[in-house]
Formats: C-alpha cells, sequence, structure tokens
C-alpha cells in the first residue's frame, strides 16, 4: 500500500488493519508519533491527514487517504512553527512525551479557529492528556501563536 507521509511516498507491506501509528512508528522510523494508550484516549499519537488532526492508533493503514503529517514535517505550516515557538518561550514541555500530538492538534484548532477562545483551546485540547498537567502553558502558548499568525 501506499502512503504520503511528510511530503515523501512510500510503498508499505501491511496488514490492512494495522494502525497507522504502528505504520509510521515501526514500518517507517517516525518515532515522534508516539504510543500513549492505543485506544484514542490520550492524543499522543496524534498526526494531520489532510489539515485535520486525528489519533494515528485509530485509523487502519488501509483507510488512510491522503497525506500524512507529523510533527517533523520538513516543510512545516506557518501555525506549527509559531506553536513550536510558543511551546518553546512558554516552557511546555516537561517529560515531552505528550507534546508532539498536543502541537499537532493545536495546529489544527488554529486553522480550523484563527483567534480561539481559553473556552475553545480547552474543548480542543481535551483530547489530548498531559500527564505533567502544563495545560496552562499550552493555552498560553497558543494563544501567543494566534497572536503572531494574526488571528487574536
Amino acid at each position: 500500500m501506499k502512503l504520503v507521509v511528510n511530503g515523501k511516498a512510500h510503498e508499505v507491506d501491511v496488514e490492512d488493519d494495522m494502525p497507522l501509528l504502528w505504520v509510521l512508528r515501526d514500518e517507517l522510523g517516525h518515532r515522534e508519533v508516539k504510543y500513549g494508550c492505543g485506544i484514542a484516549q490520550c492524543g499522543a499519537c496524534t498526526v494531520e491527514i489532510d489539515g485535520e488532526a486525528v489519533k494515528s492508533c485509530q485509523v487502519w493503514a488501509a483507510d488512510v487517504e491522503g497525506e500524512v503529517k507529523t510533527i517533523t514535517a520538513p516543510d512545516p505550516s506557518e501555525a506549527l512553527t509559531a506553536l513550536q515557538e510558543a511551546w518553546i518561550a512558554h516552557q511546555v514541555a516537561q517529560c515531552g512525551y505528550c507534546q508532539s500530538g498536543q502541537i499537532m492538534l493545536a495546529a489544527s484548532l488554529l486553522s480550523e479557529t484563527p483567534a480561539p477562545s481559553d473556552d475553545e483551546i480547552d474543548e480542543a485540547m481535551n483530547a489530548n492528556l498531559c500527564r505533567c498537567g502544563t495545560y496552562p502553558r499550552i493555552r498560553a502558548a497558543i494563544k501567543d501563536a494566534a497572536l503572531k499568525l494574526g488571528g487574536a
């Protein structure tokens, strides 16, 4: 089966029902996509497919239509770059395990809602867990990225 990941085409020989998470990690070496729970509860495995944030542990490889983008995309979107800079400025990451999924979800949020309110950020980001509890920093980083992008 053919997958396009971060702008590069790959031919992978996997079972149709293999989760995209494992194709990305085990077959293609994308270790930035994290395994957290395997049941779409934590969001550590969040990637984008054609700009939409999805939990890759719950997407079958055979069902992927469109380009998959991870946090290491060679040509990141403005939102992704602004978010990464804001994440550093606000020292969001503590253990860092959930952060690639958090940033991918935040990028999707900003593409849909350029000037999110605190409530909109909380609602959207509720889909991803941070065991270190850096939620106030995550919110502040998203607000700063939105400002930088001209959305707020």
